[in-house]
């Protein structure tokens, strides 16, 4: 994965503005069946539990082991206790170097703090990704393509990473909260993939992904508006892609999952293989998550 396309992928992420030439996207979709609890944690994005759902064999995922959000950085001293009563003991940071440096999270000290980043960091890419887009130097479609790119590199590229991920959360006795910026790219494809293990099918898979729309949408509205009033210093901005970028998209899951196809057979194979799961492994995760 090259440098640029790096340094393009952490602007998406932080919802930084395009410039480029119109084009018009199709609305987001949403999750139809909002199972999933979300929680208000004040300052916290897309902050909610996994749990409520049924996978192919009629076990339902219990609630409160699985917490998935967006950064931390803005969690209050006054909302430690909340996470505390979760039951929350871990965190695991998929953000790099460079994010957690200008965000670091905040949490109560007792909790044990990791951080993964599945991609190689490398320095002031950020920097340079804000000097490109004020340039007008990275277009619409090439954007998009990148997102693609990412959901692609992002289960393959390093797999001894993905793999400490999911073992670290499957394999922790109390309950975890795993995170990125917005909480909706890492986040949801360790999810997909999560789910993907304990036998759950596409279409509640995808569900619980578009969820990420349903909970996230208040805050993409007013970054939005805020935008558009700002347009006139950015003349050259596309809305239309800001906007796109905001959102989760059925076609970047897709690109995650026919990568593993294409280099792995199946997502069986992938589990094996990569994760390090045997089927035997596997049905113990899933005694153990679902009931």
């Amino acid at each position: 994965m090259g440098k640029l396309f790096k340094i393009s992928f952490l602007l998406i992420s932080l919802l930084c503005i395009f410039s480029c030439k119109v084009q018009s996207f199709s609305p987001p979709v949403y999750g139809k069946n909002e199972t999933e609890k979300q929680i208000e944690i004040k300052k916290v994005n897309n902050f909610r539990t996994l749990g409520n759902i049924r996978n192919s064999e009629g076990k339902t995922l219990k609630e409160g082991m699985f917490y998935r959000s967006g950064h931390l950085h803005q969690l209050k001293k006054g909302s430690f206790k909340k996470l505390e009563d979760l039951g929350v003991k871990e965190i695991i940071d998929l953000r790099n170097s460079k994010e957690i440096s200008q965000k670091p999270d905040r949490f109560p000290e007792q909790m044990i703090y990791k951080n993964y980043s599945a991609f190689n960091d490398e320095g002031d890419q950020l920097d340079q990704a804000k000097k490109l887009v004020l340039k007008g130097k990275v277009q619409a479609s090439d954007a998009d393509q990148r997102m693609l790119d990412f959901y692609r590199d992002y289960v393959t590229e390093n797999p001894v990473v993905i793999k400490k991920i999911i073992t670290d959360i499957l394999e922790s006795d109390q309950p975890v909260l795993y995170h990125c910026t917005a909480g909706k790219d890492r986040t949801g494809i360790i999810t997909a993939l999560i789910l993907t293990i304990l036998k759950f099918d596409k279409s509640t898979i995808y569900n619980e992904y578009f969820l990420s729309n349903n909970f996230r949408k208040d805050l993409v509205q007013k970054r939005l508006r805020l935008a558009g009033t700002l347009h006139f210093l950015y003349p050259e901005m596309d809305l239309k892609v800001l906007e796109k970028l905001s959102w989760v998209e059925s076609r970047y899951l897709d690109a995650a999952f026919n990568e593993i196809n294409k280099k792995y057979g199946s997502t069986e194979g992938y589990i094996q293989q990569v994760l390090g799961i045997s089927e035997n492994k596997r049905e113990q995760y899933i005694q153990k998550f679902t009931y």
